[in-house]
């Protein structure tokens, strides 16, 4: 089944038309997260397309409000926007490339206890 595509803005296509054909597919894959929900603001969506505080970071530096909508944004914002997801992922992917943040895999502690920590004795 495939799915609708949803029409970018104007200034989104703009932008894109600038990018390589490497950066022009990343590129879509950003604007598919943002454009997803149209009327939603840009401060709840960019949380989920940026990790951390990166879109607030991006949307106080571009001078836009965290209620802003995505049909707002201006060509030069979305190459803006483009180019700190693209540092962002990138960053994301060479740290799980290191190793990244140890994940704890199996059950929780089952006396209670952080993972690796156990019960004081009890002494009678």
């Amino acid at each position: 089944m495939s799915r609708p595509v949803r029409s970018t803005s104007p200034a989104a296509a703009e932008a894109r038309a600038t990018l390589s054909a490497d950066d022009a597919a990343a590129f879509d894959r950003l604007t598919a997260g943002v454009l997803a929900a149209p009327s939603a603001a840009l401060g709840a969506v960019l949380r989920a397309c940026l990790p951390g505080m990166s879109g607030v970071r991006w949307l106080r530096t571009a001078g836009l409000p965290p209620a802003a909508r995505a049909g707002a944004l201006t060509t030069e914002q979305w190459l803006s926007l483009y180019r700190c997801w693209s540092a962002e992922t990138a960053g994301a992917r060479s740290a799980r490339a290191r190793g990244g943040a140890p994940q704890r895999a199996g059950r929780p502690s089952a006396h209670g206890h952080a993972p690796g920590a156990l019960a004081a004795p009890r002494w009678q």
